[in-house]
């Protein structure tokens, strides 16, 4: 099987006049990488300020909120497949009107207002997959994600829908969740419809991003040594990092789907640049031929990041020195 192909990213220079204007596009280039670099820091910077007390005041209080109905649940059910469905989700807005009347009841004194109620004063938190649902105070409904990579707890992120009646569409009254996650456009395009599939799409989109972003943070911890730059998105739907330990560059780019729900790339570009010119005519200078890495395309197509790498480094140098045999590859 062939392993790779050879892809020529602009046509080899015939002299010298050509070869210093390639070595000027390079510069411009490192020079807007430089620019990029500084950018996507700054902007970190800036986040990291903006978020230190607005959002994680309301991820502190919203986990006190949910660790409290949890406290007060007099009842915890488990759902899956198909048991979580619209027809569960009709059930908790009732519960949680239910619960709104009877605290309007019990403020204006009404007593014979609780009476109807009393069947359904039992408190319920629902659990169907990596989601807690439960009723919070005001007519309110409680969504906690809980996310995961490798088998271990990661991040919670909250999300509370407001009820006021089976009339009227719910809407997200606030939320944890990573602007960039876009959970507006998911609220336009689903929850006024279809309120489980809102919820559900959610849930896939946090844990996609976490398990994206602890694969770029473990290839980070695992092989830093090995990784000349690395670049990614706020999403981390697009990563692009270099390797220099070896005598060829070769810059790896990863796209993922832009509905920003999967965790394997859907497009992949793998690049060997050797160090040296490779000499195809020995009276003229040459710039390297960039060399397509197949073998190391389909490994990140099909394996998670830090597998694919591991085994992309295990079978380089023998690759490279197929690749280029003018070339002296450790």
């Amino acid at each position: 099987m062939q392993q790779f192909d050879q892809v020529k990213e602009r046509p080899i220079p015939r002299n010298m006049g050509e070869m210093n204007f390639v070595q000027a596009e390079d510069a411009q280039l490192e020079n807007a990488r430089a620019r990029f670099s500084n950018i996507i820091k700054r902007h970190g910077a800036l986040k990291e300020r903006l978020s230190r007390d607005s959002d994680k005041t309301v991820s502190e209080r919203l986990q006190r909120e949910f660790e409290a109905a949890r406290a007060s649940q007099t009842q915890e059910k488990y759902f899956d497949g198909e048991q979580w469905n619209d027809g569960l989700l009709a059930t908790i807005r009732e519960q949680v009107h239910m619960e709104a009347e009877r605290k309007a009841a019990q403020l204006s004194g009404d007593t014979t207002a609780l009476l109807p109620v009393l069947p359904f004063h039992e408190k319920i938190t629902y659990r169907a997959g990596n989601k807690t649902i439960c009723c919070l105070e005001g007519g309110r409904i409680g969504i906690q994600y809980e996310t995961s990579f490798a088998g271990e707890p990661c991040d919670l992120y909250h999300c509370v829908l407001e009820s006021k009646s089976f009339l009227e569409k719910m809407t997200v009254l606030e939320h944890t969740v990573p602007f960039f996650l876009l959970i507006r456009e998911a609220e336009n395009d689903f929850l006024s419809s279809n309120a489980m599939k809102f919820i559900d799409h959610m849930g896939d989109l946090l844990q996609a991003y976490v398990d994206r972003r602890e694969q770029v943070r473990l290839i980070k911890e695992l092989y830093g040594n090995q990784i000349g730059e690395l670049y990614h998105s706020l999403p981390y739907h697009m990563v692009e990092f270099f390797l220099d330990d070896f005598d060829c560059k070769v810059t790896l780019s990863l796209k993922y789907a832009e509905d920003l729900r999967s965790v394997l790339p859907t497009g992949v570009s793998v690049l060997a640049w050797p160090m040296h010119a490779v000499t195809m005519n020995t009276k003229e200078e040459t710039q390297p031929i960039p060399t397509r890495l197949s073998y190391a395309e389909d490994a990140l197509r099909s394996m998670s990041l830090p597998e694919a790498y591991a085994e992309i480094v295990l079978n380089l140098p023998q690759v490279l020195k197929e690749t280029y045999p003018q070339e002296n590859f450790a």
